[in-house]
């Protein structure tokens, strides 16, 4: 059993907007001056102590007007940012400001969140019936539920439901890919996925709204229109950036039992090069992070290959390293050894695919038999119209 999440969209009435906004400002309230309190007992005993939202409701009886559950769960989500932070997974716990993205989240207690026979209605706790538009059916268990604004002042509700995936039919393909600025994913069967850089096609409109935007009266009713259709903008890049990656992602899950990639280190990457923005607008830590849980999810064997793995310079014919190709400018070579005339690209995605699968032979995962060495065995299907 897993816990997936399907996202729709809500159209709440005023009352309830009210109410919602109650709950986005307790929540942000709540986690922002217990993570300050935490920080200040720490610097006078040298420990963290947790904090409840109990703590405050005598000092503060706004707290007590909205959902009990919405604050325990601010309350998980602090402590669960800190045990990350103590992992070295990420950085210290930041505070939640309110000009981005709000949400709160309560559980699904003794039914308290039902839909309507009808399926137009959804009832959670502390709240009337939100109209709602399911586009899709869902299967499981409802186990909580997230009320979300985006800064474009839409609202969306995020059931997070207990059900079971079936795994994909088993199959011998195997394949290595590479990842890249132009080309987003480069794979050892040589097919190129290319990165369409949603963001740059945009950059022309958006600069002239935030342009309009800058030269408004804050607070102005026409400046929180102009916000508005900025926040849009970034919307609409996001969801077409999600749409791509989420269908690439399932194609390779798809086609392939395992499948091997460089374990990169996008925002250090970032940092470290001067072509910052096309990187991260080919997302691809969020294409990361798709195969993994695809992967988890249908059966499927997933490699990181370490990031400072030489994919690049090795021959994937002979093991022959050939030095020059640490100039990122030369993108094709012919080895010296044994003569082959690489691709860059197609030639990493090899070696990544070859040394995951020795990665996995040293583990004893699966044995050497289960695998097709030969890149021309893997899926030679072409790629999806994506």
């Amino acid at each position: 059993m897993i816990r997936r999440a399907y996202k729709y969209r809500i159209y709440p009435n005023n009352e309830q907007k009210e109410y919602f906004s109650k709950c986005f400002g307790c929540v942000r309230f709540f986690y922002n001056k217990s993570l300050n309190d935490m920080n200040d007992i720490y610097k006078a005993t040298k420990k963290y102590e947790d904090i409840t939202p109990a703590t405050y409701k005598e000092d503060y009886p706004f707290l007590k007007e909205v959902d009990s559950l919405a604050l325990s769960n601010a309350q998980m989500n602090r402590n669960a940012a800190f045990k990350a932070f103590f992992r070295g997974t990420t950085k210290f716990p930041k505070y939640k400001s309110k000009k981005n993205d709000q949400s709160y989240t309560t559980n699904n207690q003794k039914g308290s969140v039902r839909l309507s026979d009808n399926n137009r209605y959804i009832t959670i706790p502390k709240c009337k019936r939100i109209m709602i538009k399911k586009h899709r059916d869902y299967e499981g268990t409802i186990k909580s539920v997230t009320i979300s604004k985006t800064t474009d002042d839409k609202y969306y509700i995020s059931l997070l439901v207990e059900t079971e995936i079936k795994p994909l039919e088993s199959t011998n393909n195997s394949i290595g890919l590479d990842l890249g600025v132009k080309d987003l994913v480069i794979t050892s069967t040589g097919l190129k996925y290319k990165n369409h850089k949603y963001l740059t096609k945009s950059e022309k409109k958006l600069i002239r709204e935030q342009r309009k935007l800058s030269h408004m009266v804050k607070g102005s009713s026409n400046r929180n229109k102009q916000r508005i259709k900025v926040a849009r903008i970034y919307k609409h890049i996001n969801n077409q950036r999600n749409d791509y990656l989420h269908k690439l992602s399932k194609h390779i899950i798809d086609e392939n039992q395992i499948i091997c990639v460089e374990d990169l280190k996008v925002m250090k990457m970032s940092k470290d090069n001067d072509y910052n923005k096309s990187l991260l607008d080919s997302s691809m830590s969020r294409l990361l992070s798709m195969l993994t849980y695809k992967a988890k999810w249908y059966g499927r064997t997933l490699v990181k290959v370490p990031s400072n793995f030489a994919s690049s310079q090795l021959c994937h014919v002979c093991g022959y390293k050939n030095s020059i190709t640490k100039n990122l400018n030369v993108r094709k070579w012919k080895c010296p050894e044994c003569g082959t005339t690489h691709d860059r690209d197609i030639n990493a995605a090899n070696n990544i695919l070859r040394k995951g699968i020795e990665m996995l032979s040293k583990d004893g995962t699966h044995p050497d038999s289960l695998f097709m060495l030969d890149p021309l065995g893997s899926s030679s299907k072409k790629p999806p119209l994506i």
